[in-house]
């Protein structure tokens, strides 16, 4: 487990402010936000390449805050690879290996363990310089496990590859974490990336983590508007909710919404467009949420189409492309929407 409690730190144009984490063990985090949040700096004040102004870091309950980069058994892996360019692949692999005295037989047994887990054994004796994207990429990884960190924090460690070599590396990240005990902490601007490798996320804007969880937990129930727009939840709404038998009665414009969750005051409503259900006719059904509405713009996306349903309000759905030509749908055509008021989440202005 690593943690960070209440970290600070000031690089002018980039900050951390007031910072909490934890990452269990068996965890792959994804740290996601905008250009500027503060990724980076986090991972490296995680790594000790800065220190803290403010703050402290465990690892296993240990304090690491003022100890070393070397001694903290974390392993860092950028965008850039970073490779040294005047040293082989063999020996950029093991470089770490050389302040820690292993012996050499132990080294190479390592280093050529490595090379056949991200298949670049035939690449040992070449320059990084002599290699593609995909291939310093594998090498700039393995150099980070090859001193068995407890902890990999990669930066971006995909962006710079094309799309074919990205998927290969996203499988073989899997594949490594699925086979250690490595803690992952993964930065990126993907959201494929989030759902394909990550158990965990974490949204960070300004300095400051602002939504951590599950990762199709903050997908599915953003704690801000902030958080909502930026992981492209759509159906966002403003209004006020009352509490009747348990169930919230959120009032938006002239129509009412009923949600599971507790909430009193004025708050934003969401819904996934895939939990809303679209009929020719009223459903026979136990959700709370039914309303009769009229199509006003259909986009065809191949193997889902999205139905934007005005009932007083815009609400947009997913349905399959077989339902979509089952059901003749066309603008201007009279609809019904349902969805449950489980499926309804409400967060605070």
């Amino acid at each position: 487990m690593i943690r960070v409690e209440n970290l600070y730190k000031d690089l002018g144009e980039f900050t951390l402010r007031g910072v909490n984490l934890e990452v269990g063990d068996g965890d792959y985090l994804i740290v996601l936000g905008p250009t500027g949040a503060g990724k980076t700096i986090l991972l490296e004040t995680m790594a000790g390449i800065y220190s803290p102004d403010e703050g402290r870091i465990f690892l296993d309950e240990q304090e690491i805050t003022d100890i070393p980069p070397r001694k903290r058994n974390i392993g860092m892996v950028y965008q850039d690879y970073m490779l040294f360019p005047h040293l082989k692949v063999e020996a950029n692999i093991r470089f770490g290996l050389k302040s820690r005295k292993v012996d050499k037989t132990e080294a190479r047994r390592r280093t050529r363990e490595l090379a056949e887990l991200f298949n670049i054994s035939h690449l040992l004796h070449r320059y990084p310089g002599t290699l593609s994207g995909g291939e310093q990429q594998r090498v700039a990884i393995a150099r980070a496990l090859i001193v068995e960190p407890k902890v990999l924090l990669l930066d971006e460690p995909l962006s710079a590859l094309d799309a074919s070599t990205r998927t290969k590396l996203r499988e073989e990240l899997k594949r490594i974490h699925s086979m250690t005990d490595t803690i992952m902490v993964h930065v990126t601007h993907s959201f494929d990336e989030a759902f394909l490798l990550g158990n965990r996320m974490a949204i960070m804007n300004e300095g400051r983590i602002v939504q951590v969880g599950e990762t199709g937990e903050v997908f599915r129930k953003p704690n801000s508007r902030f958080v909502a727009d930026f992981v492209g939840t759509t159906n966002i709404f403003q209004g006020r909710s009352t509490r009747q038998n348990g169930i919230s009665w959120v009032s938006i414009d002239d129509i009412k919404v009923a949600s599971a969750v507790a909430a009193e005051g004025n708050v934003y409503t969401t819904v996934r467009p895939e939990s809303i259900l679209v009929s020719l006719h009223p459903m026979e059904s136990s959700a709370r949420n039914n309303f009769k509405g009229r199509i006003e713009n259909i986009c065809d996306e191949g193997g889902i189409v999205k139905i934007e349903v005005d009932v007083g309000i815009p609400f947009i759905s997913t349905i399959t492309r077989r339902s979509y030509t089952d059901m003749e749908l066309y603008p201007g055509k009279e609809v019904y929407i349902t969805f449950k008021a489980t499926d309804v989440h409400l967060f605070d202005l």
